[in-house]
């Protein structure tokens, strides 16, 4: 790893420094200018808005061919192919009017394609948007995105599910590095904040293809918040209040671009107490208090951009279980966890005439304890990991775009506690791939192959017979994937993807190792050393109608999974807890989703969306699997106004959404009850001066409805999910 870093460091010092830049003016049809246009270079963290004249203007932009996007509301998105051949380039860009969408790039698919372009369906959602419906917290805001569910404990605990998928099957990248946090535990968080994330990306599917095991599931690809464009400064100051919780969450932004060099820096406070029920009740030690800080800087010429990106995540956080004596207010009780997350990133681009190279260099340290009492640290486990990701986009030849690249990390995971649920181990993973992206006209083609080696090694520890008796597992796990997908635009409005995809995931340690108590989850787990990789084979089918006041959307897929590792009872007690063995066998899962939008016109400012979502999963002997999400039916009217000038990009909605009975359960799980909740929303931008605050009020759960999501950890107690929350956003922009 360290030579890695030298190797680039020494490359990238080699290079002669060049400048060019591009100005322009941006009209409308009619010849007005339009201000705050985003003008981005794909592929880059460049970008700026054109000024109250329509002018924009970007420095030191990458030498070769660049895709140059242009974005506003309300008009229709314009992508330039530009061949930057002079020190400064001069574009006259004309914008159509167009009720519409922003065509997002997307960052996840590796090519840097708008999202009407890209052969995987990826969906896209900015935090700003989650926030302006209702949610109250990063895990909560994903499941706005048709498919993905929550496992939670609480408030303070969710696990993201994408098609019925969860824990190691579905990876998290977060400041382009994977996200490695000891994810195999159902209460184990994602330990990432809202605050300082721009916005995420979802690929629902396998796509080992691209980030090799523990992504048999999917990707949750969550991107930082840019830099502040070239010349300027930013400053910001974020407060929300929740009803429920009495909770608060602070944060302050400070961001600035003052010439080739950027700088951000962003701290977050949020606090919450125990959460209520309808009955008024409170879940106790359902509290937390977690403290976030990230910080960037970044350099970038014609030649190269870096981008170095730190995250500093705390948390505090209760364990609810029976018979405990409420103390206090905020302080989470015993049992609690308190976590340190560390996560260092570096992103590197050296770009060529008519190619890139790119590579993210990360590490990550996740301090793990859980305390039973102020003396008793039952579980005390650091782990540490280092990653690469190494890419080469080749020059493109006849409209094939091609990139081969290098993956892997290293791993190690040591224990400090009195307790042990997993030994100290070594993991070290390494993959090469390479795919290729043909486009020409309407149709898309992609196609790529991969392959995965992982090694595991664990210490010995113990005596056999005794709780935590760990024998020594040295295990190599390989795997061939490869991936096709083919994308349509049979009309202007009509298009189509099909993909077709293969997908593995190595068994993870506890799986393998366990041997004892798992005090978050109460159960005595025992691993099986004996495991097979989980080999996947996945058909996906995206069908989409856009016009200009009417959307159709309808996902389809089929998952078949080989050796799927499940947890199951034996019937037995050990240490006062019941027993838990590892075991596989086949399975299958399928459905999808489907959705409209409609905002007809002359009524352009109504929006009125719905969806509704379905997974099934079975083992091959057609028992079903555990902690399958109920189908969803949602629905949300959505007002989008101004009130002369102090208000503005304002608006009201209602959410309707409604969960079906889930009587499809495994041999150990109780099945849950329909439900439907009510939300309302209302916000908008108010202009103080020169300065504006971004305001939203959010009433969650507005009927004070009594009901538990299946996939609360909580259910097996009968503890309701949570009443009625008031959740009052302010953003102070500086």
């Amino acid at each position: 790893m360290k030579h890695l870093y030298i190797l680039l460091f020494t490359f990238l010092s080699t290079i002669a420094f060049s400048q060019n830049n591009i100005k322009g003016n941006i009209k409308a049809e009619d010849k007005s200018n339009l201000e705050n246009v985003t003008v981005q270079i794909i592929g880059t963290n460049l970008y700026t808005q054109s000024d109250e004249n329509g002018n924009f203007e970007l420095k030191d932009i990458p030498k070769g061919k660049i895709d140059l996007a242009f974005y506003l509301l309300g008009y229709e998105q314009k992508t330039i192919t530009q061949i930057i051949s002079e020190n400064e380039t001069n574009l006259s860009v004309i914008l159509i009017e167009k009720e519409q969408h922003l065509d997002e790039v997307v960052v996840s698919s590796i090519f840097n394609k708008a999202q009407s372009q890209t052969v995987m369906k990826v969906e896209h959602k900015t935090t700003e948007e989650m926030q302006k419906n209702g949610a109250s917290s990063l895990v909560d805001g994903l499941t706005t995105i048709p498919g993905i569910s929550n496992i939670s404990t609480g408030n303070s605990i969710g696990k993201p599910v994408i098609r019925g998928l969860s824990s190691s099957r579905v990876l998290v990248y977060t400041q382009g590095i994977r996200s490695e946090n000891q994810q195999f535990g159902e209460e184990h968080g994602l330990g990432l904040n809202a605050n300082g994330i721009e916005s995420v990306e979802v690929i629902k599917g396998p796509a080992s293809l691209l980030y090799g095991s523990d992504a048999i599931g999917g990707v949750i690809y969550f991107n930082p918040e840019k830099f502040a464009p070239f010349g300027e400064t930013k400053t910001n100051v974020a407060q929300q209040f929740y009803s429920n919780t009495n909770g608060t969450s602070t944060s302050f932004g400070v961001k600035t671009s003052p010439s080739n060099w950027k700088f951000l820096a962003r701290g977050n406070y949020t606090s919450h107490e125990d959460y209520k029920v309808p009955s008024d009740d409170k879940v106790i030690n359902t509290r937390s208090i977690e403290k976030d800080f990230k910080t960037g800087i970044g350099y970038s010429n014609s030649d190269f951009s870096t981008d170095f990106r730190y995250n500093y995540n705390n948390l505090n956080l209760g364990l609810p279980e029976e018979d405990l004596v409420n103390e206090g207010n905020r302080n989470p009780l015993y049992p609690k966890q308190e976590i340190d997350n560390h996560i260092l990133s570096l992103n590197q681009k050296v770009y060529f005439k008519n190619s890139k190279l790119e590579a993210d260099l990360g590490y990550s340290y996740n301090n793990r304890k859980e305390l039973e009492a102020a003396d008793e640290i039952a579980l005390y486990m650091k782990l540490k990991t280092a990653s690469y990701n190494v890419k080469y986009y080749l020059p493109k030849i006849a409209n094939i775009e091609t990139i081969v690249g290098v993956q892997g990390m290293h791993q190690t995971n040591e224990n400090f506690g009195e307790e042990l649920l997993i030994p100290n181990a070594i993991t070290n993973d390494v993959g090469i791939f390479t795919t290729f992206n043909y486009e020409k006209n309407q149709h898309a083609i992609i196609a790529g192959i991969r392959f995965d080696n992982r090694k595991i090694e664990t210490e010995r520890h113990g005596e056999i017979g005794e709780e935590v008796y760990f024998e020594a597992v040295n295990k190599k796990f390989q795997s061939f994937n490869a991936a096709l997908g083919y994308k349509t635009d049979w009309t202007s409005k009509f298009t189509s993807r099909i993909n077709v995809a293969s997908g593995f995931r190595a068994p993870n340690l506890s799986e393998l190792t366990s041997n004892g108590v798992h005090e978050g989850s109460n159960r005595y787990e025992i691993g099986n050393s004996n495991l097979k990789n989980e080999q996947n084979f996945q058909v996906d089918l995206n069908l989409e109608y856009k016009s200009d006041h009417f959307e159709v959307f309808a996902n389809g897929f089929y998952n078949h999974i080989n050796n799927y590792i499940f947890i199951t009872p034996t019937g037995e007690t050990l240490e006062d807890n019941f027993v838990f063995d590892y075991v596989q066998s086949n399975a299958y899962l399928f459905g999808g989703e489907t959705g409209i939008h409609f905002h007809p016109h002359p009524f352009d400012w109504l929006h009125f969306t719905s969806s509704f979502e379905s997974v099934t999963g079975k083992q091959s002997n057609d028992a079903y699997l555990p902690l399958i999400p109920a189908n969803q039916w949602k629905n949300n009217i959505r007002g989008e106004f101004n009130i002369q000038n102090w208000l503005r990009k304002g608006f009201a909605s209602l959410q309707v959404n409604h969960t079906l009975a889930q009587n499809n359960i495994s041999s150990f799980e109780t099945n849950t009850n329909d439900y439907t909740l009510v939300n309302l929303g209302f916000g908008g931008t108010i202009k103080l001066g020169k300065s504006t605050v971004d305001l939203t009020l959010n009433a969650n759960n507005l009927l004070n409805k009594e009901y538990i999501n299946h996939l609360s950890r909580l259910k097996a107690d009968g503890i309701p999910n949570m009443g009625r929350n008031i959740i009052l956003g302010m953003n102070f922009r500086i």
